[in-house]
């Protein structure tokens, strides 16, 4: 999609982040996919991301990344907007974005280079390259290291036509106010740090939010979009109560439990969650009995 039309299909709703299952000698497992592609399409999903952050992007060869976007291009097609990850380092970065394109993606999601002390120009001619690959609309995803403030997104939307939405992923809804004051209809506007910041996002006026709960339980991020969309405050705590913050507590206690505490859910509710790859760690076998309690809760929804 040329980025006018991307920023269009992306309103009002949930964009659902699948992982990328692994068997247990760790290869990937296409048809493992497949299935969990097929299910979420029973969903109305604004985007569906192949190979994103809780896709485990960074752990895939090119060749394997390019299985995974042509997969989730072939079982898609045009049922939703598929969005494909780039990132990691400058050569991978701009060869996925090509490859994207090539497959037939929509859009382009650019996360942060792996290199943690890049100057602000660096990270500039990073997402240009990225862009330059393609003429699909692209979205920046600023997360961990990439702290943007207003200036660097008004940089970007100036150096990138094809910048089309500004996903966030720091949870700082100050930071994030001011630049949306500065860009206003520049950019669509995306809550990108996870389903539990969803009543801070909405607070300020954000009507789209990237959702990793929609590759265990679709009917979870949507009802969780729906009842903050409403301004159903009291229907809406009550929710995240029960169904939303639980299982976030959980992922905090080790870090890269917020993919491998997903894929074990997703085993425990008979879907294809499968293996992560080092240096993500499973999650350990004294913890199962807890995530099945909230499996359990999070399929009566």
């Amino acid at each position: 999609m040329e980025p006018t039309a991307l920023r269009k299909s992306l309103e009002n709703g949930v964009i659902a982040f699948p992982i990328t299952p692994f068997d247990d000698d760790l290869k990937l497992d296409l048809p493992g996919l497949r299935k969990n592609l097929e299910h979420m399409l029973n969903y109305d999903f604004r985007a569906i991301v192949a190979a994103g952050g809780t896709g485990e992007m960074y752990s895939l060869s090119l060749e394997e990344y390019q299985k995974v976007v042509e997969t989730t291009v072939e079982v898609v097609g045009d049922k939703s907007t598929i969005i494909a990850g780039a990132g990691f380092g400058y050569p991978q970065a701009v060869e996925m974005s090509r490859i994207a394109t090539k497959a037939g993606v929509d859009g382009i999601l650019a996360l942060p280079p792996y290199y943690t002390n890049a100057p602000k120009e660096g990270l500039y001619s990073y997402y240009q390259a990225i862009a330059g690959e393609t003429d699909l609309g692209m979205l920046v995803y600023s997360r961990d290291w990439v702290k943007m403030n207003a200036d660097d997104a008004e940089i970007l939307a100036d150096r990138i036509p094809n910048l089309a939405a500004w996903k966030d992923g720091q949870g700082d809804t100050r930071a994030y106010q001011q630049i949306i004051n500065r860009l206003g209809d520049r950019f669509h506007w995306i809550g990108g740090i996870g389903d539990d910041c969803v009543p801070a996002y909405y607070s300020i006026g954000i009507r789209t939010y990237t959702s990793s709960i929609a590759t265990v339980s679709p009917k979870i991020s949507l009802k969780l979009h729906d009842l903050a969309a409403a301004g159903q405050t009291t229907e809406l705590m009550e929710f995240m109560a029960r169904y939303v913050t639980p299982i976030y507590e959980f992922r905090t206690r080790m870090k890269g439990y917020e993919v491998t505490a997903m894929k074990t859910l997703m085993n425990l509710t008979g879907q294809v969650g499968g293996k992560s790859r080092p240096p993500l760690a499973e999650v350990k076998a004294s913890e199962i009995p807890q995530l099945q309690e909230i499996a359990d809760t999070m399929m009566s929804a």
